[in-house]
């Protein structure tokens, strides 16, 4: 095994005599600091945000729990905002997002919907971190991470346009917030809320190529300190071959209440129900190979925000089942089992930001996390059901997170986590950056971190290649980036260089019988680009562009990802448009290269009313993504939305 490589302060601080043995008691110290310091800084005024000299960077919070200033922060960070999600006229918000983030790929295998088991779409990877099934990048919903209590990846179908504000990609390991599979990056999902009094409805529906529909309602209301957003969405295609039909039922409902300008709460619970079916590859085809998944997630948050410390107290369960034929080949003969599962996830955050002095941020947070469930197999003839597994886990971390602004020149971050699993046992999680303000335009950034990963209960307990004794997976990441603003910041360019070193990784080995085993290794570098330019009030251009190379090849990770894509409004029109090139994406069997052209116009003929069109793969490529499952050519959608 590649020894890790972790800063030298960090080892200074790890390999200090008592630093394991006192560690259960500065712990305790630490939160009893929090409690003791938050009565000590609350008042009445609501927080403000500490004023540095220069301020370039919109306000996020995925890469540090409270809100604070993008530039402040060492790590690469995309967000993609509301408009851009409405602007697309997609039922699925990983189609939007796949576009606009560097690096980031997800893979695909028709029109909508991707379904789940063997031939499974929805792989998502990050500098070529991640894969099928995703466990090596952490989806959130508020914060609150949503992988499978089991499988231990996310369900890619869960995550709508319908339900999100905006999108906050971090690129590389967020670890040391957010734990276990946040070892390639984070893709935070923040919900809508309604901001000002009043009632606002909206309707969108949308049919075009396939046979494929897309409906959803929505109703926002403000008043005084109560608010709520519900959303009900029905989905539906043939797709672009036969037997690969897809049909989904959603709804999202968030209510919250401001008890004073210092305290809020909101409860959420999402709740998705999917029938997918997978035909098989061209050359190897299934018959009956459906899927009936139904997954909901369900969160209470009570948040606090005064001038010198703000924090939240977090509560989340995620849970679901799921029904799964896996088929059997044309000619053959039907099988007799099914496998059923259901799975469950509880999870507790308590964290609390502090500002101690000039310039300070300082976070301290606990988390809790339970996941586990029950997967057996059902037998059609009535002979008796076979459990699978039943098996549950706990995994528990504390974690401190410092951020000091020196003379409004430079940031310095550093952070650390220890996590504890009660399987694998204790991990220990640093990451240390600065953020340098080499002007009022100029900010140049630099960042060592590491992300891990626990082996799940489906790779430790779980079908043949199970191996109870695996150990989480490891990596080092290192980056570089600056970011520029022109023109009275109408122009923005980020440049960006990294290196990820890794072992311990997951893999399947086959000799001499099929079993896990943490004999993989990482390590991949390459460069990431994006430039936005907003060249008058209705018009603007965009483009990204990401380089990796990898040692140890990764599937759905293209070598060279661009697009560049541009957007007019004026008036009652609309119009977007964009090119996607992928070049050498590695499937299981070849390296595939096509461009993706697509196109969006949209009338309003009344405040109410808009009227839209869009098409994709204009260029009708002849493609692939997962290996045997291809693409459909030119597509055509038109729809409406209602605002009222």
């Amino acid at each position: 095994m590649e020894k890790l490589i972790i800063p030298y302060t960090m080892k200074i601080v790890l390999n200090f005599p008592g630093f394991y043995k006192n560690m259960k008691k500065k712990f305790c110290v630490i939160i009893l600091l929090m409690a003791s310091l938050h009565t000590l800084y609350s008042k009445d005024n609501p927080r403000t945000e500490i004023r540095d000299s220069v301020n370039l960077g919109e306000i996020v919070i995925t890469g540090s729990r409270p809100e604070v200033n993008l530039n402040n922060l060492p790590m690469s960070v995309t967000v993609v905002g509301n408009k851009l999600i409405e602007g697309r006229f997609e039922q699925s918000l990983l189609l939007v997002i796949t576009e606009q983030v560097p690096s980031l790929f997800i893979t695909s295998r028709g029109i909508m919907g991707y379904g789940v088991s063997t031939g499974a779409a929805g792989g998502i990877t990050i500098r070529g971190i991640g894969g099928s099934p995703t466990a090596q990048v952490l989806m959130l919903i508020d914060g609150h991470p949503q992988y499978m209590g089991l499988m231990g990846h996310p369900l890619a179908d869960s995550y709508q346009t319908l339900m999100a504000d905006r999108v906050e990609v971090v690129r590389g390991p967020a670890s040391v917030l957010y734990g276990s599979n946040a070892m390639g990056g984070v893709i935070n999902i923040i919900t809508k809320k309604q901001q000002q009094d009043g009632i606002k409805t909206g309707l969108r529906a949308m049919y075009g190529s396939y046979n494929t529909l897309s409906t959803e309602l929505n109703n926002a209301v403000r008043s005084g300190k109560f608010n709520s957003f519900v959303s009900l969405g029905y989905n539906r295609s043939d797709n672009n071959r036969k037997d690969m039909d897809f049909e989904q039922y959603s709804g999202y409902a968030k209510t919250g209440y401001d008890f004073t300008p210092n305290w809020k709460s909101f409860v959420d619970l999402d709740l998705i129900n999917f029938k997918a079916s997978n035909p098989g590859t061209v050359t190897s085809p299934v018959v009956d190979n459906d899927a009936d998944i139904t997954r909901g997630v369900t969160s209470f948050s009570l948040e606090n925000n005064y001038e010198k410390t703000s924090g939240a107290l977090k509560f989340f369960y995620n849970f679901g089942t799921h029904k799964i034929n896996d088929g059997y080949v044309p000619g053959g003969t039907p099988r007799n089992e099914r496998f059923r599962s259901s799975d469950r996830m509880l999870g507790v955050s308590l964290y609390q930001t502090y500002n101690l002095f000039q310039g300070n941020r300082t976070t301290a947070g606990i988390d809790y996390q339970h996941f586990g469930g029950h997967a057996w197999n059902i037998f059609m003839d009535n002979t008796e059901n076979k459990d699978i597994a039943r098996k549950s886990e706990n995994e528990v971390a504390g974690y401190l997170n410092f951020q000091q602004n020196i003379l409004g020149k430079v940031v310095f971050n550093a952070g650390i986590r220890i996590d504890h699993h009660s399987r694998t046992g204790t991990e220990w999680i640093p990451q240390a950056g600065l953020s340098y303000f080499a002007s009022e335009n100029t900010v140049l950034k630099g960042i060592v971190s590491k992300g891990f990963r626990n082996p799940t209960i489906r790779e430790m307990y779980m079908f043949g290649p199970k191996n109870p004794d695996l150990k989480p997976e490891r990596l080092m990441n290192y980056e570089l980036s600056a970011s520029q603003k022109l023109l009275n910041h109408s122009l923005s360019f980020d440049l960006g260089f990294f290196y990820i070193k890794g072992d311990n990784s997951i893999k399947l080995e086959t000799v001499p019988t099929p079993i896990y085993m943490n004999t993989g290794k990482i390590e991949n570098y390459g460069v990431e680009f994006s430039t936005n330019y907003k060249i008058n009030p209705d018009w603007d251009i965009s483009a990204n562009y990401s380089w990796l190379h990898m040692k140890h090849i990764v599937t759905a990770s293209p070598e060279h990802k661009l697009y560049a894509g541009t957007s007019y409004t004026r008036r009652k029109w609309s119009f977007s448009t964009g090119v996607q090139y992928i070049n050498n994406l590695y499937t299981e069997v070849r390296k595939e290269s096509f461009t993706l052209w697509n196109v969006r116009i949209a009338y309003k003929p009344a405040n109410i009313l808009e009227i839209f069109a869009r098409g994709e793969n204009l260029l009708a490529q002849n493609y692939e993504i997962n290996a045997g499952y291809p693409m459909p050519r030119a597509t055509v959608f038109g729809g409406i939305n209602l605002k009222f």
